[in-house]
């Protein structure tokens, strides 16, 4: 099944890292797939070595995974997209996220697939491809997208306040100790 057309076309998650965004959204994801739902899209997932986090993979709602970031230095001869002690693989990240962007959207039948943007962060923003198909997703009218964003702090991402400022995004906080909406859903 797909979605149904709803009143708010797209739902963003925001807080502090850590705090379960992700968690969230891979919840509402597997209810939503018991219930047959449409689904395509991405979450980013902590890769831990030794007891502590090295990086970040980009994993595909179908299960592919490629790397997003790792600690480390880059490979000689190249400019590094850094955030922090992370280096960036851009083109990993590409190679996993922009064909899903693909055809995103393309229900003829009026209603709306649920495409997952799990993140639109520091290190998602080195892609000007992943921009574009950012904001076409958002304009198109073939889906919804459940996305994640970052708490605003420091400079402001570009991407990330123009979502926050559409008329047809509805953001919402999570914060820790917050009760689970997912806890005791039934699954018809």
């Amino acid at each position: 099944i797909l979605l149904p057309n709803l009143a708010m076309k797209h739902v963003f998650l925001t807080g502090p890292p850590g705090v379960g965004k992700t968690t969230l959204v891979r919840k509402v994801c597997e209810a939503l797939s018991c219930c047959g739902a449409t689904m395509s899209g991405f979450y980013t997932e902590e890769v831990r070595a030794g007891g502590r986090r090295v990086g970040f993979d980009a994993v595909s709602v179908a299960g592919q995974r490629a790397p997003l970031s790792r600690v480390g230095n880059a490979s000689a001869g190249g400019r590094a997209c850094r955030v922090g002690h992370y280096v960036v693989d851009v083109t990993s990240f590409e190679g996993l996220a922009l064909p899903l962007f693909k055809n995103v959207g393309s229900a003829s039948d009026g209603h709306r697939t649920l495409f997952v943007i799990d993140e639109i962060g520091n290190m998602e923003l080195f892609s000007q491809a992943f921009i574009r198909a950012v904001r076409q997703t958002l304009d198109s009218s073939g889906c919804a997208v459940l996305g994640t964003i970052p708490v605003p702090k420091g400079q402001p991402l570009a991407l990330v306040e123009e979502v926050r400022g559409r008329q047809d995004v509805k953001v919402f906080t999570v914060s820790e100790g917050a009760p689970s909406i997912l806890k005791d859903c039934d699954h018809p």
